[in-house]
């Protein structure tokens, strides 16, 4: 089957957050929430050192919708359920719909950070990813120095796989970085 037409739905809630594709709209809040965390982006973020207005953080959201139909990209954003707050961004990315594999991202908005939304979302998103699109494998990669990210697939009892030595550049394209790979698998 192709995969532009399988099927999910397009959202799904945790005990406190609302995880749903993006929408036309979402670019305000995501963009005051990128400016809000800036500082704490930069290091790990290769788009937190591009200037973006907020029409170009909409313009960014709308291009994520289009490849959430056609299913190349599953970008999902992480509000709380009860305020209906944007607190973040989580998806499903790198896919493979032959095995099927995909790789979780997450950032959060750093007014919100401290409170176990991102293990919380992420947990949601690889119970998800197992459930309603039968992956065979969920992975989570993050800079080796990154602890808060590498905190995340720790808590969450994922096996971490390898780390590959000089595999990336930081997000200023200033050092050589190492990338830790954790996986679950079914």
């Amino acid at each position: 089957m192709k995969p532009s037409l399988i099927e999910f739905p397009e959202e799904f809630t945790s005990e406190r957050l609302l995880i749903r594709k993006p929408l036309p709209g979402d670019g305000k809040a995501v963009y005051e929430a990128i400016q809000a965390s800036l500082d704490e982006l930069k290091p790990w973020m290769p788009w937190a050192h591009t200037n973006q207005s907020e029409q170009d953080t909409e313009a960014n959201i709308r291009d994520s919708i289009a490849k959430f139909i056609t299913r190349e990209d599953l970008r999902l954003h992480i509000f709380n359920k009860e305020t209906g707050e944007f607190i973040g961004s989580t998806g499903l990315h790198r896919i493979n719909w032959d095995v099927p594999k995909f790789e979780i991202g997450y950032w959060i908005d750093t007014r919100y950070s401290g409170n176990g939304y991102i293990t919380e979302a992420a947990e949601a998103v690889t119970n998800f990813a197992f459930k309603e699109l039968n992956a065979n494998r969920v992975e989570i990669r993050c800079d080796s120095r990154n602890t808060k990210s590498r905190a995340i697939p720790e808590r969450l009892g994922l096996t971490l796989e390898g780390i590959l030595k000089n595999d990336s550049l930081s997000a200023d394209s200033k050092e050589l970085r190492d990338t830790c790979i954790f996986a679950k698998t079914n």
